[in-house]
């Protein structure tokens, strides 16, 4: 599927997740409902734990409302979730 800017400037928080890839390989297969978005990290609901997963090392699959899955580098993500909403994406694909 291809990513399109108004993708990533959508709400994380509630979306299913998982991490594909990380430079930390604890952190390789962690999913769950996300919780809680900050400007460096996701916060995670994996097997009622909560996990923090830094958004610049990590490759995520976001199940997005309709059933489609959004892998995203998470590198596109960082920032608050505010300030994403009115900032201009780069596109970098």
């Amino acid at each position: 599927m291809k990513i399109t800017p108004d993708m990533l400037r959508q709400e994380f928080v509630g979306l299913d997740a998982k991490v594909v890839k990380s430079s930390n390989p604890n952190q390789k297969g962690i999913s769950g409902k996300i919780i809680k978005e900050t400007r460096n990290t996701l916060v995670i609901l994996h097997k009622r734990t909560k996990k923090s997963v830094i958004k610049d090392v990590t490759v995520f699959h976001f199940m997005m409302p309709d059933g489609t899955v959004l892998e995203v580098d998470g590198k596109a993500i960082v920032g608050s979730p505010e300030t994403r909403l009115k900032k201009r994406v780069r596109r970098r694909w």
